[in-house]
């Protein structure tokens, strides 16, 4: 898969959130390709401040490998940049690659505000690949803000 359709796959996660929570959608695939979760946000309608799509995503596919917590190889897109938890979470997962679509300057914590991801105090970094499709991603975006108003 390339990276456009990892993103592909995330919008198309996005799709399942619901109508109160912000349609951010995420994907988690293994180094071979293959699909291990995919989620969407979840924080309104589960009542969970932790329900982010990278989180629930993540927990998923880590279920699925059934061998513990470290999801190493594994590539996890998202169609917004990641917040400081999440990026913690990904970076505690050894997560190798994290794609996302659109920035986002007020939270985003893999390069935007902050760059949690790539602190050199870590013992793990993945590799970045941030601004793919983010027009889109960041379109989905604006018409969920839009509604709200």
């Amino acid at each position: 898969m390339t990276d456009e359709d990892l993103i592909r796959a995330a919008l198309d996660a996005a799709s399942a959130a619901g109508p109160r929570d912000v349609p951010i959608g995420a994907v988690v695939v293994a180094a071979d390709g293959t699909e291990l979760a995919r989620a969407a946000n979840a924080r309104e309608e589960s009542g969970d401040p932790t329900a982010h799509a990278e989180i629930l995503a993540l927990r998923a596919a880590a279920g699925v490998l059934g061998d513990g917590w470290r999801l190493e190889g594994a590539t996890l897109a998202v169609t917004v940049e990641p917040c400081t938890m999440c990026a913690g979470a990904l970076v505690m997962a050894r997560v190798a690659r994290v794609v996302f679509g659109a920035w986002e300057p007020k939270t985003g914590a893999v390069g935007s505000l902050w760059d949690v991801v790539r602190d050199r105090r870590l013992t793990h970094r993945p590799q970045v690949r941030g601004g793919v499709l983010a027009d889109e991603c960041a379109g989905l975006l604006e018409e969920f803000f839009a509604r709200q108003r």
